[in-house]
C-alpha cells in the first residue's frame, strides 16, 4: 500500500446515482418504474492510491465500476453532483471524446475469465489490440508487447500462451489474460472487478503485486472490487462498503475491519473472520467441518507412496451402486467406512503446442492415486494447470484417462459406455465455478433444476414438479422462485439453482469445482453451510476442488495438494496446514492474504 498520496484527486464522484427501468416481468410496487442501482455514491481515488469497494452480491459494485467507465446497459440513468477524471467532466463532454479518454487512460480487469475475450482470436493479438487501436504502439512491435504483458500478469510459457486460443487455458490463465490486456495501454486508472476469484493464492500475489508495482511505482490509482475482505486489507489504503446501492462506511482499510461502525460491516468482517486462515508456523483453528472418522485414504506421489493411516476394511459395494449398476450388494455402511472412490494410476495429457509452435502432449494428470471415503469431503488445491479440474472431468467421465483405473465403491467404471456411463452419472453429479454459464438464462427455475430428470426419463410431469419443489426447499429458495427466468436471479441463488439440479438424480457423490469463488463473503458463507448440512442429511460424498486454502479448511476432512498434474502432500486438512510437510504446500499457504480482524482494543 502507498505511504503517501497526492493532494488532487485522479478521479473525484460526487453524489452519483444510477437507475435502471424495470424488464417487463419484474413487480412494480408503489407505482415504481425504476430501480435504483446506486444512491448518492461519493468517492476519490487518488494517484498512488488503492481502493477497495466491497459488499455483497447486488450492492452495486459493478454498477459503479461501469459507470465511472460509461459502459453501462442502454436505459441506464447515471446522475451525478460530480464525475470527473483529472479535473474533467466525464458526464459533460462530448460522448466520442469520454470515450477516447477512457479507453487510453482507464483499463478495466472484469470479473469473468470469458469476457471480452473473442474465442476466435489468438490471445497474443487480443491483448495488444486496445494500444494498438490508441497508437500507443506500432503494428511491429505487437508481439514484443504482447508477450510482456502476458509475463507481468503471471502466464506461464508467454510465448506459448501468446499463440493459443481463450478456450485452450483455463479459467485462471483467461483471468490473466484479462489482466494483460488491462495494463498493455499502461492506464493511469487501473480498475479492477474481482481481478483474482479465479485465481490460485499463489498467481493472485503475483498478479496483486505486479498491480501493486504499477501503484507504486507508476502512480498508478486502483480502485479494487473484492469479495476478499483479507485481501481488502493487505492491499488497500482505504475501504468503501457499499449496501444495496449506498455507501454505508468509509475509511482505513485496517481501521474499518477492526472497528466496523455500520451493522452490515460487521457482518461482513464476522463472516470473513469465520473462514480465516493461519500461515505456517502460527496457531490455526480447528475446522467445524473436520468431525467425521477418517476414510480409507491411500495416496501414492509417484513410485512411491504415503500411507497416512493403515488401510481401512475392503470396500464393500454400496445398495445405491448395485441397484443402479445391477449387481447385489450389502446394506449401506457408515460414513466414512470404505471407500467411494478410488483412482489408480491416473494420467492424462492433451496435445498442446511449445514456445517454437511444435505439437508436444503434456501430462495434466500423472500418476494419481488416491481414495475417498463414503460421506467425507477431500479437499483438492494447486495452482491453476495442477490438473485439478482435469481430475474432476476425469473422475465424472467426461473425459476417458490415459491409463490408470477408476472404481466406484469397489466396481471399474474406467472403461463403462452407453446405459452404464448413464447410470454411472446418475451417482456422482458436478457443481462448477460460475453457474450463470452452466444455467441456461432462457430457462425457468423449474427448467434449470428438472433437465436431469427429463434427461434420465424420470417420473411424471407432476412429479417432477413435486421433486423440484422439494429441491428448492432443501437449498434454502423461496417456492414462488420455481417460475422464475434463471437469468434472473443473483449469484449466490444461481449457484442454489445449480446444486438442486446436482441433487434432483439423486447422486450419492458431488464434485464442486470452485463453486464459491465468485461468490462474496456473506453468500460463501450461506453456500457452504447450505453444503454441510445436505451432507449431513443426504450422506454426500464431496470433492471439493478450490484456490481457496480458507474455503478448503472450512469444508474438507482431509486435503490434496497438486503441482503440474502430481500429488505432493496429503494429509487431514488442519494438521496439513498448521505443519505443511512439501515447500510448494508452505508456498500455497504463505501467499494467503492474512488480515487481524481482532476488534481495537482502544477502541473498547
Amino acid at each position: 500500500m502507498s505511504s503517501a498520496t497526492p493532494a488532487e484527486p485522479l478521479l473525484d464522484v460526487a453524489g452519483l446515482s444510477v437507475r435502471f427501468p424495470l424488464v417487463q416481468g419484474h413487480s412494480r410496487e408503489h407505482g415504481e418504474q425504476h430501480i435504483e442501482a446506486l444512491r448518492d455514491v461519493t468517492l476519490t481515488v487518488r494517484p498512488g492510491e488503492t481502493v477497495a469497494v466491497v459488499g455483497e452480491s447486488g450492492s452495486g459494485k459493478s454498477t459503479l465500476t461501469r459507470a465511472i467507465l460509461g459502459i453501462l446497459p442502454d436505459g441506464a440513468e447515471v446522475g451525478a453532483e460530480r464525475l470527473h477524471y483529472r479535473g474533467r467532466d466525464l458526464l459533460g463532454m462530448p460522448e466520442h471524446e469520454a470515450a477516447r479518454l477512457r479507453g487510453s487512460q482507464m483499463g478495466l480487469v472484469p470479473q469473468d475469465p470469458l469476457a471480452g475475450l473473442d474465442p476466435l482470436i489468438r490471445v497474443g493479438r487480443q491483448v495488444t489490440e486496445a494500444p494498438l487501436y490508441h497508437g500507443l504502439i506500432r503494428r511491429g512491435q505487437r508481439r514484443a508487447s504482447a508477450l510482456d504483458a502476458l509475463e507481468k500478469a503471471g502466464l506461464p510459457r508467454p510465448a506459448e500462451s501468446a499463440r493459443r486460443y481463450p478456450v485452450e487455458l483455463s479459467g485462471g490463465m483467461r483471468q490473466r489474460v484479462q489482466i494483460a490486456a488491462a495494463v498493455a495501454t499502461g492506464p493511469r486508472l487501473l480498475i479492477a472487478d474481482e481481478p483474482t476469484s479465479a485465481l490460485d493464492v499463489t498467481v493472485q500475489r503475483r498478479v496483486l503485486d505486479r498491480l501493486q508495482s504499477l501503484v507504486d511505482e507508476d502512480g498508478v490509482a486502483l480502485l479494487l472490487v473484492t469479495h476478499d475482505l483479507a485481501l481488502a486489507a493487505e492491499r488497500a489504503d482505504r475501504v468503501l462498503v457499499l449496501y444495496r446501492g449506498r455507501l454505508v462506511e468509509e475509511g482505513d482499510s485496517r481501521q474499518v475491519l477492526r472497528d466496523p461502525r455500520h451493522e452490515y460491516t460487521r457482518r461482513l468482517v464476522a463472516a470473513a473472520a469465520r473462514t480465516g486462515i493461519r500461515r505456517p508456523g502460527g496457531p490455526i483453528e480447528p475446522s467445524d467441518a473436520a468431525t467425521s472418522p477418517a476414510p480409507a485414504f491411500v495416496i501414492h506421489v509417484g513410485p512411491s507412496h504415503v500411507e497416512p493411516g493403515p488401510p481401512g476394511p475392503a470396500a464393500p459395494t454400496p445398495a445405491g451402486l448395485a441397484a443402479e449398476l445391477g449387481s447385489a450388494g450389502p446394506a449401506q455402511p457408515a460414513p466414512g467406512t470404505f471407500a467411494q472412490i478410488e483412482l489408480r494410476d491416473i494420467t492424462k495429457a492433451f496435445r498442446a503446442r511449445d514456445e517454437r509452435g511444435r505439437r508436444v502432449r503434456r501430462k495434466a494428470v500423472d500418476a494419481l492415486s488416491v481414495s475417498v471415503g463414503r460421506g467425507e469431503t477431500l479437499g483438492v488445491v494447486g495452482e491453476s494447470g495442477s490438473g485439478k479440474t482435469t481430475l474432476a472431468r476425469t473422475l465424472l467421465r467426461l473425459t476417458r484417462p490415459d491409463s490408470g483405473t477408476i472404481l466406484y465403491a469397489g466396481q471399474d467404471v474406467s472403461r463403462i459406455r452407453g446405459t452404464e456411463l448413464r447410470r454411472y452419472r446418475r451417482l456422482i453429479q458436478p457443481v462448477f465455478q460460475d453457474p450463470s454459464a452452466s444455467l441456461n438464462p432462457r430457462f425457468s427455475v423449474f427448467d434449470a433444476i428438472a433437465e436431469p430428470l427429463v434427461i434420465h426419463r424420470t417420473g411424471s410431469a407432476g412429479e417432477r414438479r413435486d421433486r423440484v419443489a422439494a429441491l428448492l426447499e432443501q437449498v434454502g429458495l423461496p417456492a414462488a422462485s420455481i417460475d422464475r427466468a434463471s437469468g434472473e436471479l443473483s449469484g449466490g441463488q444461481k449457484q442454489r439453482v445449480a446444486i438442486a439440479r446436482a441433487l434432483a438424480a439423486g447422486p450419492e457423490t458431488l464434485v464442486l469445482d470452485e463453486v464459491v469463488s465468485a461468490l462474496d463473503v456473506l453468500v460463501q458463507a450461506q453456500i457452504l453451510d447450505l453444503l454441510a448440512d445436505l451432507q449431513r442429511e443426504l450422506g454426500l460424498t464431496y470433492v471439493f476442488i478450490s484456490h481457496d486454502l480458507a474455503v478448503i479448511r472450512q469444508i474438507a476432512d482431509h486435503v490434496l495438494v497438486m503441482r503440474d498434474g502430481r500429488a505432493v502432500e496429503y494429509g487431514p486438512t488442519d494438521a496439513t496446514f498448521a505443519a505443511p510437510e512439501h515447500p510448494y504446500t508452505r508456498q500455497l499457504l504463505s501467499a494467503v492474504p492474512v488480515a487481524d480482524f481482532a476488534p481495537d482494543p482502544s477502541r473498547t
